[in-house]
């Protein structure tokens, strides 16, 4: 399965420049992804995906000598530099099947790569929400690549049953934190309100966007994030999930500056976002090919397990 939801970066909308500016500390993130793009060279890592990081890459690294700062530019660059990047490492590791031995590894530091640019955007004290620089696609796909990346792992990881008897702790962490992603991907545009000023002929596209469903992104979000919590449910157990301190965090700098250590209850979480999964698809998407017989019977086990 591999992975999506990218975005294209747009042009500067946000954020004039302010003293210091963001270039520092980019020119130190730049030179981190330049060492990326060499060892993928070295590896024989060849792809379009990577050429299109590589020269994102070079245009930065011109912007930051001019010395011209549109500093929203030079950081939604940089995040679909990290994207692009990050895209061909993740498809790397679903090629792979998520080698136990270094899989695990390999996806935390990739989740800590893609929060790079909203760290970024708090260190260099623009005075802004990151979704004024960023906007508000570019965060939603950093967030869907995150959750997207634990869900592939944790799919191959259930399967491990030997491996899952040993780390049960850190597969929770790893449900916790992708479902935590995902729900916050669904966050960052608002549902569309309908009123008599707003006039829409296709009332099955109006009733999509009243819902906040603006991709088949946002869906699988949705049937993802309830898969996972069904996963914690029938191998972690009932009750709400804190934050385990057995594995190095996947950053408490992620969701907006919330702790992921941030109560999580999979069997409420997931009947909210299988429930309304399933209502989208077989109301205003019925015929479209999306199938909600999976996500139909974790709802019932949601319910008989808690009777």
């Amino acid at each position: 399965m591999a992975a999506a939801g990218r975005a294209e970066a747009g042009d500067a909308g946000a954020g004039d420049a302010v003293p210091g500016g963001p270039v520092p500390a980019l020119r130190l993130r730049l030179a981190a992804l330049g060492r990326r793009l060499a060892a993928r060279g070295r590896a024989g890592g060849d792809d379009t995906f990577l050429a299109k990081g590589s020269a994102t890459l070079g245009k930065l690294e011109d912007l930051c000598n001019e010395g011209r700062e549109r500093p929203s530019m030079l950081l939604q660059l940089y995040t679909q530099a990290v994207l692009d990047i990050t895209y061909f490492e993740e498809n790397q590791l679903v090629d792979e099947d998520f080698p136990e031995e270094s899989s695990l590894q390999k996806v935390k530091e990739l989740t800590c790569i893609l929060s790079e640019p909203e760290d970024l955007v708090w260190e260099c004290n623009i005075n802004e929400e990151p979704i004024s620089i960023l906007g508000a696609e570019l965060l939603e796909c950093l967030y869907w690549r995150k959750g997207a990346l634990l869900y592939m792992y944790c799919h191959t990881a259930k399967e491990r049953h030997e491996w899952l008897r040993e780390n049960i702790a850190i597969f929770k962490k790893c449900l916790n934190d992708g479902v935590h992603y995902l729900v916050k991907m669904l966050s960052f545009r608002c549902p569309l309100q309908l009123n008599d000023d707003v006039s829409l002929q296709d009332k099955d596209t109006a009733r999509l966007l009243g819902e906040g469903i603006f991709s088949d992104t946002h869906l699988l979000a949705m049937m993802y994030s309830g898969e996972m919590c069904y996963w914690g449910l029938q191998h972690c157990g009932e009750g709400l999930q804190e934050a385990l301190e057995t594995i190095d965090s996947v950053s408490n700098r992620d969701l907006g500056r919330t702790s992921q250590s941030e109560l999580l209850c999979f069997r409420e979480t997931g009947k909210k976002m299988l429930t309304k999964y399933v209502a989208v698809c077989e109301g205003p998407l019925k015929g479209q090919g999306w199938n909600t017989t999976i996500a139909k019977q974790m709802l019932q086990y949601f319910a008989k397990s808690h009777n």
